[in-house]
């Protein structure tokens, strides 16, 4: 009797291992598929979620990257850094150090974010990125470091590459060398507010690229009416 019940607890536990074993190779080739099929489709939210059920089937790094850049892309920044954390990492991939600069500027954190654009132009520089470092280090105090990143951006941004501002209700895009010319205009101000026409003139400079830069107007308007003000009664 009791090697009969033995033979029937292994055979149990056998065909339940197995059967488990069949369903995840089941549910893994359900979810890419589904996977494949929301990406066709354009839905963000079809997508998050097959990866997040891939993700939890088979756990990849690549796949939890690629997660983590989807929630960042589409504005959920939270999401994203509670999927690969904030903290700089060397063994982090490019696309995850993307993910937590962006999502982290994104969320008000300058020193933070910062840190992981320095980390990816050490890897990758570029004028885009010189762009996002130069803001950032105005951001934080640091005009002499930003200006360093500026006059790299004007002599490396081709006539081709734009930046997409979004002050404005509707967004839109002025040539970079524009946007780096307006950052150079504050780092002058900021550097020397009594030689506020320096800061106006550079600012002209940057609307005579684009004269529909509406930041650079705004900036303009605002220095123009500090200039103009009268000095307060000591």
């Amino acid at each position: 009797m009791k090697k009969t019940v033995l033979i029937v607890v292994a055979t149990i536990l056998f065909s339940g291992s197995y059967g488990y074993s069949q369903t995840k190779s089941e549910l893994l080739t359900h979810y890419e598929a589904f996977y494949d099929q929301m990406r066709l489709q354009g839905d963000v939210d079809g997508v998050i979620n097959a990866l997040t059920h891939l993700n939890i089937l088979s756990p990849s790094q690549q796949r939890n990257d690629t997660l983590a850049y989807i929630y960042a892309n589409d504005n959920q920044h939270l999401q994203a850094l509670n999927i690969i954390g904030i903290e700089k990492l060397d063994s982090d991939s490019n696309l995850a150090i993307q993910v937590k600069a962006v999502s982290l500027k994104a969320l008000n954190q300058p020193k933070r974010a910062l840190e992981q654009f320095e980390a990816l132009n050490s890897r990758e520089p570029n004028a885009y990125l010189a762009y996002e470092l130069a803001d950032l280090k105005v951001q934080t105090g640091d005009n002499v470091g930003a200006m360093k990143h500026v006059e790299y951006g004007i002599t490396n941004a081709t006539d081709d590459m734009t930046y997409a501002f979004y002050e404005r209700q509707q967004p839109y895009e002025v040539p970079l060398k524009a946007a780096f010319i307006h950052i150079k205009a504050l780092i002058q101000y900021n550097t020397d507010k009594d030689n506020i026409d320096q800061a106006i003139a550079t600012l002209d400079e940057a609307l005579a690229i684009d004269p529909n830069f509406n930041l650079a107007s705004l900036s303009k308007q605002a220095l123009t009416s500090r200039k103009e003000a009268p000095e307060e009664k000591k």
